[in-house]
């Protein structure tokens, strides 16, 4: 049973209140009043639409918004909503939302949620972000049916992007995960995510939650538990993803830090498994996988190829601290190439990875200073896939992340070969 100190005695009340239940569906909040009515409005008519028969509560665990988003939460309706009831009785439906206990973040908010499926003996759990504009009813069932129908512990989202979205995880997350833990897993920080009571009742029993977890870190590392501990993984494909637009690299040193921080720390916890591990294979997959017209991902080549090659010349104190003296070369000639000729190579760019995953178990230099030291070569990376993607379809896009999988693979022994090696980027 999971430890009660994790969420608050008014919280507690509630759950007490409702009993044991069948699914428990959250949405972490923290100022979210512009968004929080559909996204609450759109969870309610999944699970009438697809779970009326099962007992469901919707869980908001809020961080201490001041504009009013838990008032909003608990006050969400839908149009039409009767004539959806009539047709499709609910069982029976909650709604909570409380503070939780700690400091505000993911962390705290998904241990209350996890605290709250154990304690309310859930069979399944569903996690949604509070922004997303592309949330339906469908990726609700789309979520939860893996769990609660088919006897998966995990279900990760997979989407269909905009050209050029994402290839941070792409690129590097996904193709390591499967590298070293065995399992092609498209999004593994994807924010929409259902899970078994079982398993979060087993991430409960974990000592993460005293540690210093990234936020993006803690669910890579439920994807790594999840491997590591044998339970049963699958994807899930929702239809297309959708984000705000934001500027380019306006927080990308921030994004680095805690989707590769937490990557790293991961490979720390389970090198004895990644090390003995060969090959991986691809992840079940439900929903029908489907393609719809989506304007591209604008990004500036020439912007981000100048911050590569004007930041290269300034690290280099760094990354001889880092890199072994052959990529350090193989790096420097790359930023000195001009126009259509620049291209960093795939080779390269793994064991640039590698050389930096190594640096980070061994504390080379302080963790920090090497993750502010990593941005500058993904845009160096970006710029070189851009151009080298420029005309390519989505199809063509998704061949060529197939190959750098396969070169993180290829790899693995040069990652193994560093990471025993004590001495330090000089070797």
């Amino acid at each position: 049973m999971a430890e009660t100190t994790a969420v608050s005695e008014e919280f507690l009340r509630q759950l007490a209140a409702v009993g044991e239940v069948d699914i428990v569906v959250g949405v972490p909040t923290f100022n979210n009043r512009e968004t929080i009515e559909r996204v609450a409005s759109a969870i309610q008519v999944g699970l009438t639409k697809y779970f009326h028969r099962d007992r469901c509560v919707l869980i908001n665990p809020d961080g201490g918004s001041t504009d009013g988003t838990p008032e909003l939460f608990k006050s969400a309706s839908v149009s039409d909503f009767g004539m959806l009831l009539t047709a499709n009785p609910l069982r029976t439906f909650h709604r909570l939302t409380a503070p939780y206990h700690g400091i505000p973040g993911k962390e705290t908010a998904l241990r209350s949620l996890f605290t709250a499926a154990d304690l309310l003996r859930a069979k399944a759990c569903a996690i949604f972000p509070p922004d997303s504009p592309s949330l339906t009813p469908e990726w609700v069932e789309g979520i939860l049916r893996p769990v609660y129908r088919e006897g998966y512990d995990y279900v990760s989202p997979v989407y269909q992007r905009r050209k050029f979205d994402g290839l941070l995880v792409r690129a590097l997350v996904s193709p390591a995960i499967a590298a070293l833990y065995g399992a092609r897993i498209r999004e593994p920080v994807g924010g929409e995510l259902g899970l078994s009571g079982r398993l979060a009742a087993h991430f409960l029993r974990q000592d993460v939650w005293e540690r210093e977890m990234p936020t993006f870190g803690l669910e890579i590392w439920m994807v790594a538990t999840a491997i590591v501990d044998s339970f049963r993984l699958c994807e899930s494909f929702l239809g297309p993803k959708i984000q705000a637009t934001k500027q380019f690299g306006q927080d990308l040193g921030g994004t680095v830090r805690q989707v590769v921080g937490g990557l790293f720390q991961c490979m720390d916890m389970h090198a004895g498994y990644w090390k003995a591990r060969e090959g991986s294979q691809p992840l079940p997959l439900f929903g029908f996988q489907y393609a719809v017209a989506l304007e591209p991902l604008r990004l500036s080549r020439r912007g981000i190829l100048d911050a590569f090659r004007s930041h290269v010349e300034q690290l280099v104190p760094i990354l001889e601290s880092i890199l072994t003296p052959q990529t350090l070369v193989e790096l420097r000639q790359v930023a000195q190439l001009a126009g259509n000729d620049f291209r960093y190579p795939d080779e390269l760019w793994v064991k640039t990875i590698y050389e930096f995953a190594a640096g980070y178990h061994r504390s080379a230099i302080s963790r920090d200073h090497m993750l502010q030291a990593l941005p500058p070569l993904y845009r160096g990376w970006l710029g070189s896939f851009i151009l080298e993607n420029q005309k390519a379809d989505l199809g063509k896009i998704e061949e060529r992340l197939e190959t750098i999988a396969h070169e993180f693979e290829r790899l693995k022994p040069y990652l193994t070969d560093r990471w025993d090696t004590e001495t330090g980027g000089a070797r």
